[in-house]
């Protein structure tokens, strides 16, 4: 079966919030994209609310609960207290912990998931005592080690952070090595029970060789890339391009 898609809607709120307008509707593009096909959306809900403000939450809940009710709702972000609260709000069917800087442009690596143990294993245990599905950010060459650490937090899954292949765009030399990296750490986490979720930087161009080289993969989550392709093709056109690229 081929990996289910998430789109992020994080670019089209930041484009929003360029003015104190309420277009491009995130809800309304949300809607076109569930249409389309997607399987779910994604949304990293920062502290400064530079893109997703909380209060889109309970409109995206909505909107899966009454007109999508097979698809699902994947907030990812930083477990402060804050952001926990948030989730056992607004009650999304999983959860990505990123160890985001509130900082950060965006996320841009794994956890350190040895030294993070003690850290995360609280946070994962609330997670699913609230019956929410749990998947830790990954490094895309996360050893046995690390991998065995983010199955004792009680994660069900793990995200590969996907970056570093993606930026690879232009060097299919360099995309091959690095491709190599996150089909290693998927079969590693496959052995050990975890599902394998990934995202940053796919593309139409790069996914289906991910595909390809990782046959269990669960689901992606692509916002910047599929952004710039509704630009080009609409939203819909652009989610059926994607959804293609799933397929390998």
């Amino acid at each position: 079966m081929p990996a289910k898609l998430s789109v992020n809607l994080n670019a089209v709120a930041l484009l929003r919030n360029r003015r104190d307008l309420p277009w491009p509707s995130v809800t309304g593009l949300g809607r076109i994209a569930l249409a389309a096909g997607a399987h779910g959306l994604t949304v990293h809900p920062r502290p400064d609310q530079r893109h997703i403000r909380f209060a889109d939450l309970p409109a995206l809940r909505a909107l899966i609960d009454d007109e999508f009710p097979g698809c699902e709702f994947n907030m990812e972000g930083y477990p402060s207290e804050e952001f926990l609260q948030l989730v056992e709000k607004n009650q999304p069917e999983q959860v990505t912990l990123v160890p985001d800087n509130p900082a950060q442009a965006t996320s841009d690596h794994g956890w350190d998931l040895e030294n993070d143990l003690d850290f995360l294993k609280p946070m994962v245990g609330r997670l699913k005592r609230g019956g929410f599905r749990v998947s830790l950010f990954c490094e895309p060459d996360a050893d046995e080690a690390a991998l065995a650490v983010a199955k004792a937090t009680g994660a069900d899954r793990i995200e590969l952070y996907t970056g570093p292949y993606g930026a690879c765009y232009d060097d299919s030399e360099k995309a091959a090595k690095e491709l190599e990296k996150l089909g290693k750490t998927a079969e590693r986490a496959a052995v050990l029970g975890l599902a394998v979720n990934a995202g940053h930087d796919l593309t139409v161009a790069n996914l289906p060789a991910l595909a390809r080289r990782i046959p269990m993969l669960a689901e992606v989550s692509i916002g910047h890339a599929l952004t710039a392709d509704a630009l080009e093709f609409g939203m819909a056109e652009a989610v059926r391009r994607f959804l293609r690229a799933c397929r390998g």
